[in-house]
């Protein structure tokens, strides 16, 4: 089961990132004309991580041989939201003229609000890999996602720019160092 629905959730996550990748290399392109903004471009390198780990992190549901319609739809659900949330920082066609501050800005309740969303969900799906002893949950797991989620929820009710700079910053620390120490590194060195 897990081969023909993974191909589904590589879809979705190839996806968002292509639509991620296909807007920063737009941004290079237009580069001379466009308004960039740092705090955009590092939650697409943020976004961008995200979800490349998630989409890594998914290979241990390969392991379960009992799927339920219930639980398909949650992991598709899952994706999709992870794909809206990518889809929020660049619109699909843009003009030379574009500022990206004012752009991240007139979105940010969408882009906050569905990160809340992906991490909600997160949770359920972290904890039944662990019931289900496809991995253990790591020990820093409930520290993180309660940090990710008070990052999630102070962007989505503050359009203070110090403090989406701190946000921005602080949320890929807290995801490299994450994914340094929890065992979804150990994937890649065949550990468990």
């Amino acid at each position: 089961m897990f081969d023909y629905f993974g191909v589904l959730i590589s879809i979705i996550f190839g996806l968002a990132l292509t639509h991620l990748l296909r807007g920063l290399g737009r941004l290079i392109q237009l580069r001379h004309q466009v308004r960039p903004y740092w705090v955009h471009l590092v939650w697409t390198i943020n976004i961008v991580i995200f979800a490349l780990a998630i989409w890594w992190g998914m290979y241990w549901w390969k392991e379960l041989l009992s799927w339920t319609a219930l639980w398909f739809f949650f992991i598709a659900a899952y994706a999709i939201a992870i794909f809206m949330w990518a889809y929020m920082l660049f619109p699909q066609e843009f003009a030379p003229d574009v500022d990206f501050e004012a752009y991240f800005y007139a979105n940010r309740r969408w882009i906050f609000g569905i990160q809340t969303v992906v991490f909600l969900m997160d949770i359920p799906e972290t904890l039944r890999k662990g019931l289900l002893h496809l991995r253990p949950v790591p020990a820093p797991y409930p520290f993180v996602i309660v940090g990710f989620l008070l990052m999630s929820v102070v962007g989505l009710i503050t359009a203070n720019r110090r403090v989406h700079s701190v946000l921005c910053v602080l949320w890929l620390l807290l995801t490299l160092g994450y994914l340094f120490f929890s065992s979804l590194a150990r994937i890649a060195h065949g550990g468990s």
